[in-house]
């Protein structure tokens, strides 16, 4: 919470996305993790007695929100859910649907469940992250389809599209409002389809932004520190993303990070970005404590740094690995300057 605020800390803090290899190490299958929150919060309460890091995401999947309002959802007993369709066949049939009411679906139920049991048993010793899944901008590539959605930033009506992410923006803000209520200390969102890989940067200040600054703006107005994820390279978009009004923005691998910290220097947490697959998961212990070290050079002296892998660390990433970035983390000394 320090490093949110940019001030010092007595170490460098830990927050790790790990949810899948939580359930995986716990012996709970994904079917079981989506609807049973005493569940998940088991399987964090292990993992970080297990492993010992500072701040825990608590997460389901990236279609908790395009569920609950209805999307076709395909729901594999052990692999994390993905959609399987649209709700709706046009931009104009928005005007159509119910307004959002999210609180009764299964797995926000397991979110807000599991968050209250992790505040009950880490109280202030541990920092829980509540994941409010999609943003806006994310919720509406869910809601049309990607490939519809993609269509309609290029060729539709703007009136039309800010139609869909203002009911999108209902779900996210009723998600935010329920996980601050259940008592999570840091609130947060995925904007992943927001990326330079997949829009323009023009693009993203005229249809995602607007929202991720709403966003920012409730989860402060709840008073809770709120952080943002979009995968992908985002180093064209680093100061946007930085004015949209996150205390914290968790990066992608592939991002630049000495960039990074120059563009949020004094503004906005880093949070990331080891490579969750290619290093943490496929990497040996040595290769992640090389890259770890090499990231934390880089923040050397920053307080608004946490470590933490750029994405969702893969469910069979070995756990010598994961002990290894945090053992590179515990034994780091900064580099003394000549002179």
């Amino acid at each position: 919470m320090a490093a949110l605020r940019g001030e010092p800390t007595d170490r460098i803090p830990i927050m790790l996305h790990n949810f899948l290899m939580a359930a995986h190490e716990y012996g709970v299958t994904m079917a079981r993790f989506r609807r049973d929150g005493r569940a998940v919060a088991e399987s964090f309460i292990r993992a970080v007695e297990e492993y010992g890091y500072d701040g825990i995401v608590v997460d389901i999947s990236t279609t908790t929100l395009a569920g609950a309002l209805g999307v076709p959802v395909d729901l594999p007993d052990d692999l994390p859910a993905r959609t399987k369709g649209s709700l709706l066949s046009s931009l104009e049939a928005v005007a159509d649907l119910p307004e959002p009411d999210i609180s009764g679906y299964f797995e926000v139920q397991a979110l807000l469940e599991a968050v209250s049991l992790l505040k009950s048993r880490f109280k202030d010793e541990v920092a829980v992250r509540g994941n409010c899944d999609q943003c806006p901008f994310s919720l509406a590539a869910s809601v049309r389809g990607m490939e519809n959605w993609m269509l309609d930033l290029a060729l539709g009506d703007p009136k039309l599209i800010h139609g869909l992410l203002a009911y999108c923006a209902g779900a996210t803000k009723q998600m935010l409002r329920l996980m601050a209520a259940a008592g999570a200390d840091i609130l947060s969102n995925g904007d992943s389809p927001a990326g330079p890989e997949m829009i323009s940067p023009a693009m993203y200040r005229e249809f995602a932004q607007p929202s991720e600054i709403e966003i920012a703006a409730l989860a402060h107005s709840l008073d809770r520190p709120y952080v943002l994820h979009i995968c992908g390279n985002t180093s064209s978009i680093l100061k946007d993303m930085v004015s949209a009004g996150a205390d914290g923005l968790e990066l992608d691998y592939k991002t630049d990070a000495r960039l990074a910290r120059s563009v949020l220097k004094g503004r906005t947490s880093f949070l990331g970005n080891i490579d969750p697959s290619g290093v943490l998961a496929l990497g040996t212990p040595a290769m992640v404590e090389r890259k770890t070290r090499e990231l934390l050079e880089i923040f050397a002296g920053e307080p608004r740094f946490i470590l933490n892998a750029g994405c969702a660390i893969p469910a069979e990433t070995p756990p010598e690995n994961l002990r290894a970035m945090i053992r590179a983390a515990s034994a780091f000394e900064p580099p003394v300057s000549p002179g």
